[in-house]
C-alpha cells in the first residue's frame, strides 16, 4: 500500500515538474503589455425621434418644441423613441502591446474602430492618450502611437513561422476590464483560414481568450511574441477552447507598411480557388487530394496574363 501511494505522488511530482512556470515570463513582459480605451462620439440624433404619429424629428426641429416635451421624449417613460439628446459616448476596451521603446504600439482593428479618443493605461498605472497612424482591416490590425511616449518598455518580437503544432504559449490582456490577465494552452494548428477571413493565416490555440483580449500579444515560452490575439469560434459568446491569433511575421509585415507608408500593399493574383476534396481528386484524376483548384479566373488579372485558367490544380509554386 504504502508503495503504491509512493509511485502516485512520484509520478504527479514527474507531471508537475513537466508543466511549464510562466511567473519569470510573465513579469518580464507585462510592463510592455497595454489596455487600451476608446470613446466614440454618438451618432447624429436626426431621425432617431419620433413624434405622436411616427414621423422622424431631426434635431432643429426637436429644440423648436416646448422644454415640457423634450424632456417626455428624452425620458425612460417615452414610447416615442427618445429624443436626440438621450445619446451616450459610446465605449470599449482592448488590449495591445508596445513594440518600439518611442511608444508605437499593435492592436486590432476592431478595437479602435471609429474611436475619437484612445486612451492607453500602461501596467505602473500612467494613462497615456494615443493617435491612431492606420489600420488594416484586412488583416483587422491597426498601430497606434503614444503621444509624448519616450523609453517606454517594449516586447521582444519572435517569428511565428518557427512555431511547431502542440508548444505551449501565453496571453497577457485584459478580458472583461480585467487587466493584465494571463492564461496558457497550446498551439492547437497552424494557418487556419477562416469563413470571413482570407488573408490571415491564423495561428489557433485553446488559449482563453475573452472580449477584451483582442489586440493583447501571445508569447511563446521564450517570451517572445509571436501572435496577435483576434477572434474566437463560439456559440455562446464567451471562451469555447477555440482561440485565433494574428502571426507576428505577418502583423510585423502589416506594422512596417503603416508606419512607413501610411498603407498596406499586398500583392493580387486574380484567382478564386478552393480546397481539393476526395471527390474533386478523383473527378481530376489525383491519386488522393492535393493543391488548390482555381475556380475562376477575374478578366486582366495576372493570374490570366501568366495562363492561368479555370479548372486548373494547382499543386506546387515558385520552384
Amino acid at each position: 500500500m504504502l508503495s503504491v501511494m509512493v509511485s502516485v505522488f512520484w509520478s504527479q511530482g514527474v507531471a508537475a515538474a513537466s508543466l511549464p512556470d510562466f511567473t519569470e515570463l510573465v513579469e518580464e513582459n507585462s510592463s510592455a503589455v497595454v489596455n487600451i480605451a476608446t470613446t466614440s462620439a454618438p451618432k447624429s440624433g436626426s431621425q432617431r425621434f419620433k413624434g405622436f404619429d411616427g414621423t422622424p424629428f431631426d434635431q432643429e426641429q426637436f429644440e423648436q418644441l416646448p422644454e415640457f416635451f423634450q424632456d417626455f421624449f428624452r425620458g425612460p417613460q417615452s414610447p416615442f423613441g427618445g429624443g436626440p439628446g438621450k445619446s451616450q459616448p459610446r465605449r470599449s476596451m482592448g488590449s495591445g502591446f508596445i513594440v518600439s521603446r518611442d511608444g508605437y504600439v499593435l492592436t486590432n482593428n476592431h478595437v479602435v474602430e471609429g474611436a475619437d479618443e484612445i486612451i492607453v493605461r500602461l501596467n505602473d498605472r500612467r494613462e497615456l492618450p494615443a493617435k491612431l497612424v492606420g489600420t488594416d482591416p484586412r488583416s483587422d490590425m491597426a498601430v497606434l502611437k503614444i503621444e509624448d511616449g519616450d523609453d517606454l518598455p517594449v516586447v521582444r518580437i519572435g517569428r511565428s513561422r518557427d512555431l511547431k503544432v502542440g508548444e505551449w504559449v501565453f496571453a497577457i490582456g485584459s478580458p472583461f476590464g480585467f487587466d493584465y490577465t494571463v492564461t496558457a494552452g497550446i498551439v492547437s494548428a497552424l494557418g487556419r483560414s477562416l469563413p470571413t477571413e482570407n488573408y490571415v493565416p491564423f495561428i489557433q490555440t485553446d488559449v482563453a481568450i475573452n472580449p477584451g483580449n483582442s489586440g493583447g500579444p501571445l508569447f511563446n515560452l521564450d517570451g517572445d511574441v509571436i501572435g496577435i490575439n483576434s477572434q474566437i469560434y463560439t456559440r455562446s459568446g464567451g471562451f469555447m477552447g477555440v482561440s485565433f491569433a494574428i502571426p507576428i511575421d505577418d502583423a510585423m509585415n502589416v506594422f512596417r507598411q503603416i508606419r512607413d507608408n501610411g498603407t498596406v500593399a499586398r500583392g493580387w493574383l486574380g484567382v478564386l480557388i478552393q480546397e481539393v476534396n476526395r471527390d474533386l481528386a478523383e473527378s481530376f484524376g489525383l491519386k488522393r487530394p492535393r493543391g488548390a483548384l482555381v475556380a475562376e479566373v477575374m478578366e486582366g488579372s495576372p493570374a490570366q496574363q501568366a495562363g492561368l485558367q479555370s479548372g486548373d490544380i494547382v499543386l506546387a509554386y515558385d520552384g
